[in-house]
């Protein structure tokens, strides 16, 4: 496969853009006419479609209106996630994210105060979230917590819970890929851009095993609402919102 392409246009942010090309094995260009490409600009690092410029950027934003309104309003404890990994009033469970995507439900655990680490396969993603990361590390409103409740893990999830040499976390959570077949504004830009990118995750029933041999007290799986057990394995509990749903598996001690 050939090196993704990251474009810069000002000379301002050729520093930070040669950063991540080195670390990450993309080829700098100062100009890009077609496919799918990182850009870096004044908002940040982006994936954009070139060929489809009405579809906008995908980027990392934690300060974002919608992140800010979903933090400050989103149900807190009672939202979704927060009970599916076992929040409780006294309880902020240390959490794996093995499938991190955008950061969001990561985002939304550490906010309330869970330790996070997660983990991102593909590089172009987990180049959007490091640089999501660093800015959020210099936001007012979040550097003063979110360095020390988020950290982004490099590798395959399989092989990085195989390896595990830390404190095992008490939650392992995963949220792979699944195939959309439905063409409605459900399926998001980000969404349609990943699927150019990354394809449905074939291997994500692999990711169950290893996750309930390493997680302390449980794991949690969110899957679209009509699809399938991870790996056709019955959780212990289910919890069925309208599009989502949280399989859970407990650690019978």
């Amino acid at each position: 496969m050939p090196d993704f392409l990251l474009m810069v246009e000002d000379k301002a942010y050729l520093e930070l853009a040669e950063n991540i090309a080195a670390k990450r094995g993309f080829t700098l260009v100062r100009q890009a006419n077609t496919g799918l490409v990182l850009t870096f600009g004044d908002t940040g690092l982006q994936l954009k479609q070139l060929d489809e410029p009405k579809i906008g950027g995908v980027l990392v934003d934690f300060a974002s209106d919608a992140m800010t309104y979903r933090r400050q309003h989103g149900g807190g404890k009672k939202e979704a996630v927060a009970k599916a990994v076992g929040i409780k009033t006294a309880e902020r469970p240390t959490v794996l994210d093995c499938t991190a995507g955008l950061g969001r439900d990561a985002f939304i655990l550490a906010s309330l105060g869970c330790q996070v680490q997660m983990i991102e396969r593909s590089t172009v993603v987990a180049a959007l979230l490091e640089d999501g990361i660093r800015r959020a590390c210099l936001h007012p409103d979040l550097a003063d917590w979110f360095a020390q409740r988020m950290q982004l893990l490099d590798g395959f999830a399989v092989e990085v819970m195989q390896r595990w040499q830390q404190d095992n976390p008490d939650v392992v959570y995963l949220d792979p890929m699944f195939p959309h077949r439905k063409k409605s504004a459900m399926v998001k830009k980000e969404m349609r851009l990943f699927q150019q990118l990354l394809g449905p995750d074939e291997d994500a029933d692999l990711l169950l095993g290893p996750a309930l041999a390493l997680a302390k007290k449980r794991v949690v799986v969110k899957r679209p609402a009509g699809a399938p057990y991870l790996a056709q394995r019955k959780p212990d509990i289910e919890m069925t919102g309208k599009a989502n749903r949280f399989d859970i598996y407990l650690k019978h001690h």
